[in-house]
């Protein structure tokens, strides 16, 4: 297994300590700790498709994991955060929707021998849920230490970041469905 994959593998290795911390509420400044194993995943991400591509290492597996890795990252995070009470189901249910719909393409693309790698729009999708997530674990870590004034509309920087990121994952996916509409056939 070459490095990038490595990294791919790690950063699903990451997403149930990042889980665990997140959710573990007698943890000191979780939130914190949380969004440093998130950034330390999220990185992963960012490091693994420069080697890839710098030094010829772009596989099948590669193509196929990372952007499951990612979806699997954020998944967990919006997933917690609806435990928390920083986003809704709902927002939940359209990220896994379009996840799962992406995803299963790709799983029919793969029974024919190709791959279909992610778009540029499948990466802003990614960074701006990314950011959500970060977002959301600096405000909550900011309101846990109490260094917000009482005036700072916490949940709607929250909400914020997390409907940006909802309105891009669901127009990459509608791209997504779109560009890769021919393997989508019922009759086959």
């Amino acid at each position: 297994m070459n490095t990038p994959n490595k990294l791919t593998v790690l950063r699903m290795i990451l997403v149930p300590v990042f889980v665990a911390i997140l959710l573990w509420e007698g943890c000191p400044h979780r939130f914190l700790i949380a969004g440093l194993v998130f950034a330390a995943a999220a990185l992963t991400d960012l490091f693994d498709g420069k080697i890839a591509r710098k030094r010829n290492l772009v596989t099948d597996f590669g193509k196929f994991m990372d952007p499951i890795a990612d979806k699997l990252l954020v998944c967990a995070a919006y997933v917690a955060f609806v435990q928390l009470g920083c986003c809704s189901a709902w927002v939940v249910i359209l990220i896994l929707a379009r996840e799962f719909a992406v995803t299963s393409i790709r799983l029919v693309a793969a029974s024919g021998g190709k791959v279909v790698a992610a778009n540029l729009w499948g990466k802003a999708k990614t960074v701006s849920q990314m950011i959500a997530v970060g977002v959301v674990l600096l405000v909550q870590e900011l309101l846990w230490l109490g260094w917000l004034p009482g005036w700072f509309p916490a949940a709607a920087v929250q909400s914020a970041a997390i409907w940006i990121s909802v309105v891009l994952t669901v127009i990459s996916g509608v791209i997504y469905l779109w560009d890769n509409k021919k393997f989508v056939d019922p009759s086959k």
